[in-house]
């Protein structure tokens, strides 16, 4: 039978995490928004890709009061690529509202009150910066504990109430970063290295000879994808229109091109042309296919395609009072764009041809 010791545990994880843990930029750090920014970026984004956007962002905005006195537009233009981006939206937003308190959250439960900081932030800032008692669950955590446990893995209260079982008392933040570091690197979703994990003999699921069992798995339904056209339209002098999305929802506040959905049996230059009478009530000549760009989001695909175009008729005003802008190629890297948005405005120089 596994053991069954939650003291024992703990030490002989830590132990293990001496030893073993990456060297990571945030990890030493006691500075709380440095902490506080690894956390919201490495919620939903793999470890290796947030190192150059945290190095980059610190560069950019190397102190909290100078991320709160900052243009949300320039916020969003660093974190362009990263994705999620009501993450930045509510870090911006948390910034000011801390800078303009004139003081910093010192509990788990203050830092609740702020936005975009839910129980996995605000158990994992709270542990590591305050040294605060409170066992942090995340995704590779949650496996963990399922799997140490023989537990389904839901619902998420009676996990947390085992992961805070497991926690040290004296160092609930290494513990937080071990568990992480421990679900990431050694128990993994598939193939788990169970003969080299520092834990094993406490581990239920190992004893039962079934550790990939655990968590229970969820059946996913199929990806719904979409055909997207937009449209590059040009001024006399070259300059290029953009339009900016609404500040809340998908990709909020980032910048792009105008088009939208195809409709059913719809072709990219027929949901172009329908698109911008719709959007902007312009009537556009649809030119040459620019480039396609196949991407994924959390919950759907897309393809999208980007068309040069032509105005026939009317001056582009969005008819759902969208913020607009011409701008010359040149200011293009100044304003932050959807990845796929990116993608396009990258080929402009060196267009594709491929049927509509």
């Amino acid at each position: 039978m596994p053991q069954n010791k939650p003291g024992n545990f703990s030490k002989v994880l830590l132990s293990w995490y001496d030893t073993n843990h990456r060297d990571l930029p945030w990890r030493g750090t006691t500075d709380l928004y440095e902490i506080w920014l690894s956390e919201v970026m490495l919620q939903q984004t793999r470890v290796e890709y947030v190192r150059t956007y945290y190095e980059r962002f610190l560069d950019t905005f190397p102190t909290l009061e100078e991320l709160a006195a900052a243009d949300l537009d320039d916020v969003l233009r660093i974190w362009e690529g990263m994705g999620y981006y009501a993450r930045a939206r509510n870090l911006h937003a948390a910034a000011r509202e801390v800078v303009a308190s004139g003081r910093l959250p010192s509990s788990c439960k203050k830092l609740r009150l702020l936005p975009g900081i839910g129980p996995y932030i605000s158990r994992a800032i709270a542990s590591i910066a305050f040294k605060e008692p409170v066992a942090a669950v995340d995704g590779n955590v949650r496996r963990v504990v399922s799997r140490i446990f023989s537990h389904p893995g839901t619902p998420a209260k009676i996990v947390q109430q085992l992961a805070d079982q497991l926690l040290s008392a004296s160092r609930p933040g290494d513990h937080n970063q071990a568990m992480m570091e421990l679900g990431s690197q050694v128990c993994t979703p598939k193939r788990p290295q169970c003969t080299v994990c520092p834990v094993q003999s406490y581990c239920s699921a190992w004893y039962e000879g079934t550790p990939e069992r655990y968590p229970a798995s969820k059946k996913k339904g199929p990806i719904p994808h979409h055909d997207v056209a937009v449209a590059v339209l040009r001024d006399a002098s070259g300059r290029i229109f953009i339009q900016q999305r609404a500040p809340k929802g998908l990709l909020g506040g980032l910048w792009e091109l105008p088009g939208g959905k195809a409709q059913p049996g719809e072709s990219g230059p027929a949901t172009c042309a329908r698109e911008l009478h719709e959007e902007l009530g312009v009537q556009v000549l649809v030119g040459k296919m620019i480039g396609k760009v196949n991407h994924a989001y959390s919950h759907f695909r897309i393809t999208l395609r980007a068309y040069e175009c032509t105005m026939i008729d009317g001056e582009p005003k969005s008819t759902a009072g969208l913020t607009t802008a011409w701008i010359s190629p040149d200011e293009l890297n100044k304003f932050a764009f959807p990845r796929a948005n990116r993608h396009i405005l990258n080929l402009l120089s060196s267009p594709v041809t491929e049927a509509p």
